[in-house]
């Protein structure tokens, strides 16, 4: 039997914290900016939040669009704002022009969490070598989850991947959770929990109104069913 799913839920703000709860999720992912694909909320926002729900959250570090980590030392001094602000778990990934992993701005970054743990984000899905990203950051302090769609397309083009890795849980660079996420929809669970993952990341699915909208109760309801009883 597998163990229950995990559903982290992306949350712009209190009103989407407080409804994601309230409909089921486990987890929040808490970003700004979904034009830039999400980027690191406010001190202010962190600390609403942590005030207005008792789930886990997952804060954002990534100051710009892109997968280049930038301006590393205001990543550190974030970190440790956010630390300050309550945030006790993180989500973050940066790659080098190559697309390899940019394993110093990882380890200054991740330093900066001093044992917190944290999500490598969806820069998984546009390395040159995603095995090779595993392989580095395998026994990294902190890191219990990937968030990936096993593409840079999404779910649907990056399944044969996502199952492939799900097989290889447990070998070096791959006993981290796979949290899905990035088009992931409602008819990909089955085949997913079927292959034992027990991650997923809803963003876009759980705003029947879109971005311009909250999170929706209703929505975030449906797909904790559909976890619990697939």
């Amino acid at each position: 039997m597998s163990k229950r799913a995990v559903l982290e839920v992306i949350a712009l703000g209190v009103e989407d914290a407080v409804a994601a709860q309230a409909g089921g999720a486990d987890r929040l992912e808490l970003v700004t900016d979904m034009a830039a694909d999400g980027l690191t909320p406010t001190v202010a926002t962190v600390a609403a939040i942590r005030a207005a729900v008792d789930i886990d959250v997952r804060v954002m570090l990534r100051l710009a669009d892109g997968f280049a980590a930038g301006e590393v030392d205001r990543l550190v001094d974030t970190a440790g704002e956010m630390r300050a602000a309550g945030a006790e778990e993180f989500v973050l990934g940066f790659l080098d022009a190559e697309g390899d992993v940019d394993l110093v701005a990882v380890e200054r970054v991740a330093g900066a969490l001093r044992g917190c743990r944290w999500t490598f984000h969806r820069a998984i899905d546009r390395a040159a070598d995603r095995a090779a990203v595993r392989k580095r950051l395998a026994d990294f302090p902190g890191l219990d989850t990937y968030l990936t769609a096993g593409s840079a397309d999404g779910v649907s083009d990056g399944l044969p991947t996502l199952l492939a890795e799900a097989e290889r849980c447990g070998e070096p660079g791959y006993g981290q959770q796979i949290l899905v996420g990035g088009g992931l929809r409602l008819d990909h669970v089955p085949v997913l929990r079927e292959a034992g993952i027990d991650g997923f990341h809803i963003g876009g699915a759980a705003r029947p109104s879109g971005w311009d909208g909250p999170v929706s109760v209703d929505a975030v309801a449906e797909w904790r069913r559909v976890l619990d009883h697939v």
